[in-house]
């Protein structure tokens, strides 16, 4: 009998799977006989290799060199129709599936190829920042596009269907002070989203950053800012159905285009994580100031707990200043409990940021303080809405009719702390909160470390 031997081979790059008959017939009378097949696959799909073996045996009367061959193609064709069309017909159910997505017309499909292009293979010169969801990298692409390519952290490797259906939810979401989705990239396990580029950066580079910034932060300009924050927010909370909790309000996230109209990025991303993992426990020192005592130390996420960040941003962005600061004196250390003492003392003009001087309504500055304070209340329930909010920010409501009680100050989660390191050998003693390393209870691997026990998300 005549060996013949089967390949089949799926390129993904191409789409295109080849058959490969080969037959190894006795030599030396003739080479080996190769017959190739082609067919298209649907883009996208997984590499395939089949390999089988087929014999071919004469009978007993004598039979053509061509129809020994015709015998031959036939039964290699026969074989191979078949696997083509259970190939073809799991292709079309996984299509059908994305198909099946709500608004997966409207969400653009990038090449992993095309956003490396863009971002000079991801260089560090490219690199404009980098969270807990991962890192971000400026691109330009074909057509000329500036765009903010986001590559998400490993723990957020979603199957294919999980991940576009939260991500045409996020594409859909449209409002002047949230940042635009333009498109992602899902190529097998990258998950990568492109998004639009910001000019003027974040807050937290130019307003509270170290560096350089030729941005000049007037009164009216931190007015806007804070009213379009505000608005942004109140959008998530109300008008998306369901809501949005965005869960990571702070000055790092609070985009500014070219003429300082403040966006909020990231939201929506918290479902790309694992119910086990968030963004949360991979927090940088510092950034644990915008939490809400009730996520910080249980772990229990809602609305309010956006309302307490978003007053600690106020408080940011009326000072000038980060929300925590170690190289001051101790009693001034942390920017929520400093205004709310000098608020008691009927002293709390005197935390407005000092570099506001030509067009500075004093007391305008002072009702947004004490928005921020009514915001970062300890009592959830006494927190108000952001709906409310922005009434009081435009004027709407009157802030001096409001019964301001004492806000959740992070030295208070930070003695307790310390409290739970004094009794870690005390049996009735429950630590909420990891102890640290080192001797300050400011020092960054000791907040480092107390952001990272904070895992456990619920809404």
């Amino acid at each position: 009998s005549d060996r013949v031997s089967m390949l089949l081979i799926v390129k993904p790059s191409t789409g295109v799977y080849s058959t490969h008959a080969i037959a190894e017939l006795p030599p030396p009378r003739q080479p080996p006989n190769v017959r190739t097949f082609s067919r298209r696959l649907p883009s996208g799909r997984t590499r395939c290799n089949i390999a089988g073996n087929l014999s071919i045996h004469k009978t007993q009367g004598q039979r053509s060199e061509s129809q020994r061959h015709w015998s031959f193609s036939h039964t290699i064709m026969t074989c191979f129709s078949f696997i083509f069309k259970r190939i073809g017909c799991s292709g079309q159910q996984s299509d059908q599936h994305l198909e099946d997505i709500p608004g997966i017309e409207n969400v653009r499909i990038y090449s992993y190829k095309e956003l490396r292009n863009a971002t000079g293979d991801f260089s560090l010169a490219n690199k404009v920042g980098e969270g807990g969801f991962g890192s971000v990298y400026k691109g330009k692409l074909k057509d000329g596009k500036i765009v903010a390519v986001k590559v998400l952290s490993s723990e957020s490797r979603q199957g294919v269907p999980e991940f576009l259906n939260e991500i045409t939810v996020i594409s859909g979401i449209e409002h002047e002070n949230l940042v635009s989705l333009y498109g992602c990239c899902i190529e097998e396990t990258h998950r990568i989203l492109v998004y639009n580029y910001l000019e003027n950066n974040s807050l937290a580079q130019t307003l509270l950053g170290s560096g350089c910034s030729n941005i000049q932060f007037n009164w009216r300009t931190r007015v806007r800012i804070c009213i379009g924050v505000a608005r942004g927010l109140t959008f998530l909370h109300g008008e998306v159905r369901p809501h949005i909790v965005h869960r990571d309000i702070k000055a790092s996230n609070i985009l500014l285009d070219k003429d300082l109209t403040p966006k909020i990025s990231d939201f929506g991303l918290a479902k790309l994580l694992p119910p086990n993992i968030t963004h949360v426990s991979t927090r940088v020192a510092g950034t644990i100031g915008y939490l809400a005592p009730e996520y910080a130390i249980k772990g229990q996420v809602n609305r309010k707990s956006d309302v307490y960040s978003f007053g600690v941003l106020l408080l940011e962005i009326v000072t000038g200043r980060c929300n925590t600061n170690t190289s001051l004196p101790y009693d001034e250390q942390f920017l929520l409990e400093r205004t709310w003492n000098l608020y008691e003392h009927g002293e709390i003009a005197n935390i407005i940021d000092t570099l506001l001087t030509d067009d500075l309504d004093v007391d305008e500055a002072c009702k947004f303080l004490k928005v921020g304070l009514l915001c970062t209340q300890d009592a959830v329930k006494l927190r108000p809405s952001m709906s409310t909010v922005v009434r009081m920010l435009t004027g709407e409501k009157d802030v001096n009719l409001e019964k301001i009680t004492k806000p959740g100050l992070l030295s208070d989660l930070m003695e307790l702390k310390v409290r739970s390191q004094k009794n870690v050998n005390d049996p009735q003693t429950t630590s909420l909160i990891t102890s640290g390393h080192g001797s300050s209870p400011l020092s960054s691997e000791n907040t480092t470390h107390a952001s990272m026990t904070f895992t456990v998300i619920s809404d």
